[in-house]
């Protein structure tokens, strides 16, 4: 990680890998409740395809009052300390590059690289931010009563993605471009074509070469690092 790693960047890193696990757990899903037993501890969804989460994680809750993040290390509610370790793991990777909204106990809303506004939105960032940290990529945020939300990084089998296909490949990206603020689109990308085990070139023109099995996609940008152009073919990874 460079030094120079910001909240801004994380989130960027985050983005579209983060977008699809998203898009998958929803799709695993479909119509559904959830409830949750901090002191078992238990994580169930219930509805069309129940699933007993094999492992989740506590980061924090966003209240309306203070309009402000709490991270669950810092919460005096004193939750199992198996639940919090990932924040703090958070907070220590804070501490060493110098990401204050990692480190500060409570964040202010306004304090957040982007216009937020609602606890359901910052449970979401803070939610999206621990993922590039944590390498876990699936999250819940959730009403916990009185306005406001909590988020968890929850893990099972069935969340995992399925290999790349190209057309699907291509949807994600095209649909997390159009609907995430992101900041850099060009650090966006590239951290999920390696981060989906794709290949990932940059030539010499600043194009991005992007191939998987079965496509390739070849993305221009503008000189804000934002996307111009994407040039993809689709064949079946079986041709020839």
């Amino acid at each position: 990680m460079p030094e120079s790693l910001t909240l801004r960047n994380i989130l960027d890193d985050a983005a579209i890998f983060s977008f699809e696990h998203q898009l998958h757990l929803q799709e695993v899903l479909g119509q559904h409740s959830w409830n949750v037993d901090l002191n078992k501890p238990l994580f169930q969804f219930t509805g069309s395809n129940p699933i007993v989460c094999t492992n989740f994680h506590l980061l924090g809750t966003a209240a309306p009052g203070p309009r402000s993040w709490l991270w669950a290390w810092a919460n005096p509610s004193g939750f199992p300390e198996p639940l919090t370790a990932l924040s703090k793991t958070l907070r220590d990777f804070g501490h060493q590059y110098g990401i204050a909204e990692f480190t500060s106990a409570e964040v202010p809303f306004d304090k957040l690289p982007t216009p937020v506004g609602e606890p359901p939105v910052v449970a979401g960032l803070l939610a999206e931010a621990a993922k590039t940290v944590t390498g876990r990529w699936t999250s819940y945020v959730g009403d916990a009563g009185g306005g406001t939300w909590v988020a968890f990084l929850v893990e099972h089998p069935a969340f995992q993605l399925p290999p790349p296909e190209p057309a699907r490949v291509m949807r994600v990206i095209q649909q997390a471009i159009a609907e995430i603020p992101l900041s850099d689109h060009r650090r966006a990308l590239y951290g999920y074509a390696v981060r989906r085990q794709l290949e990932a070139t940059f030539t010499d023109q600043g194009k991005l070469v992007i191939t998987g099995p079965g496509f390739e996609a070849a993305v221009d940008f503008d000189q804000y690092s934002r996307v111009a152009a994407i040039n993809a073919s689709l064949s079946s990874p079986h041709d020839a």
